[in-house]
C-alpha cells in the first residue's frame, strides 16, 4: 500500500454508490464509543461519512481504505474533514494505515464486501456483464493480472476449479473448456460480451430465470483475480491484534462463500465474540429502496479482554 492518504469527504453527488445497512452499522459500532474506526471497503465513502458523526469532534478519526485507486482520485477536489483520512491499499493493510498515522489501534471496523456501484457502471472494468467492454474484473486496475490474461495464463482444470469454487457453478468444466477452446483457436476470451456467450451456451437457463447463466462464473473470476477470500480470512485473523479489546467489527457480505468465512473466523478464533449469532439482514423498506441491498448479510463481533 502507498502511504499517500487523503483527508476528505466524499460529496453524494459523486457517486452513485448506496452504503448498505448503514444504521446498523452505526448502532453497533457507536454503541462503543470509538474514537478510531476502520472503513476497509471505503468505495463511495457513505459508512465514513455516517460514521464521522460517531467518532469524537476532537480527536476522533475515521480511516477509509480501498484498493480501487479511482477512489483516492476523486477525494482530491472534495470538502477537507481533519478527522477523515482515505488510503489507496487493500483492507489488510491497515496496520500500515494506523501507524502512518501514527495510531496504535482501531476502536472498530467495517467492511462492506460488496461491489460498489461506481464499479459497476464503469465499463472499462467488467464488473458488470449487462455491458461489453474490457475483460478485466481488478479492483486495482494499475497492479495484478487482469481477468483475460488470467484466463490465458491457466489451464483448463485451473480455470474449471476456480469457477466451481469461488462460483459454485455446476457447470465449470463446460465453460473452461470453451474458454481454452478458444484460446486454442487463436480466439481468446477478451471481452465481457465474448464470455457471456460462453456462459449462455454452456449453462442451462433455470426454471425461474432468477440468475442471469454469466453471474457465477463472473463472481469467481473476480474472486480470483482479486485474491479476495485469502484477504479476508487473513484481516480476521489478524484484525484481534490492532483491533482493541472491546473493539468490534461488522462484516457485510453478499455471497455464501464471504459469509461462511466470517461466520467461521468469528466462531474458531476464541479472541472474537460473536455478538450476531445469527447474521442481520437489510429491512424490507432498505431492500425497497436500493435492491443491491437484498442479498446483505451483517455479522458482527468483538475483541475480548484476554
Amino acid at each position: 500500500m502507498q502511504p499517500t492518504s487523503r483527508r476528505r469527504l466524499i460529496r453524494v453527488t459523486d457517486t452513485c454508490h448506496v452504503s448498505v445497512m448503514p444504521d446498523e452499522i452505526v448502532a453497533w459500532l457507536g454503541e462503543i464509543q470509538p474514537n478510531v474506526i476502520v472503513d476497509g471497503t471505503y468505495g463511495g465513502g457513505g459508512h465514513s461519512q455516517l460514521l464521522l458523526n460517531v467518532v469524537p469532534s476532537t480527536g476522533g478519526h475515521v480511516i477509509g481504505l480501498d484498493r480501487d485507486p479511482a477512489v483516492l482520485r476523486r477525494t482530491e477536489s472534495e470538502d477537507l474533514d481533519d478527522r477523515l483520512s482515505v488510503f489507496c491499499g487493500s483492507y489488510e493493510k491497515t496496520p500500515q494505515a494506523l501507524e502512518a498515522l501514527g495510531l496504535s489501534h482501531a476502536d472498530g471496523m467495517v467492511l462492506d464486501l460488496g461491489l460498489s456501484s461506481d464499479q459497476l457502471a464503469d465499463r472499462d472494468r467488467g464488473f458488470s456483464f449487462q455491458n461489453d467492454g474490457p475483460l478485466d474484473l481488478r479492483f486495482d486496475p494499475e497492479n495484478g493480472v487482469p481477468a483475460d490474461e488470467w484466463l490465458q495464463r491457466n489451464s483448463e482444470k485451473d480455470i474449471a476449479d476456480a469457477i466451481y469454487q469461488f462460483g459454485e457453478e455446476r457447470f465449470s468444466r463446460r465453460i473452461a473448456r470453451e474458454i481454452v477452446a478458444r484460446a486454442r483457436e487463436r480466439s481468446p476470451v477478451r471481452t465481457v460480451n465474448e464470455l457471456v456467450e460462453i456462459c449462455r451456451r454452456c449453462v442451462p437457463r433455470s426454471k425461474n430465470h432468477d440468475i442471469h447463466p454469466a453471474t457465477r462464473t463472473f463472481q469467481a473470476l473476480r474472486i480470483a483475480v482479486n485474491d479476495e477470500l485469502a484477504i479476508l480470512q487473513r484481516t480476521l485473523a489478524d484484525a484481534p491484534n490492532w483491533i482493541a479489546p472491546g473493539g468490534r467489527i461488522a462484516v457485510i457480505s453478499f455471497h455464501s462463500l464471504e459469509d461462511r468465512i466470517v461466520k467461521q473466523q468469528f466462531r474458531d478464533d476464541e479472541r472474537w465474540e460473536i455478538l450476531t449469532r445469527k447474521p442481520l439482514r437489510p429491512s424490507d423498506v432498505e431492500v425497497a429502496n436500493n435492491p443491491r441491498s437484498r442479498s446483505a448479510k451483517l455479522r458482527v463481533a468483538q475483541v475480548r479482554a484476554m
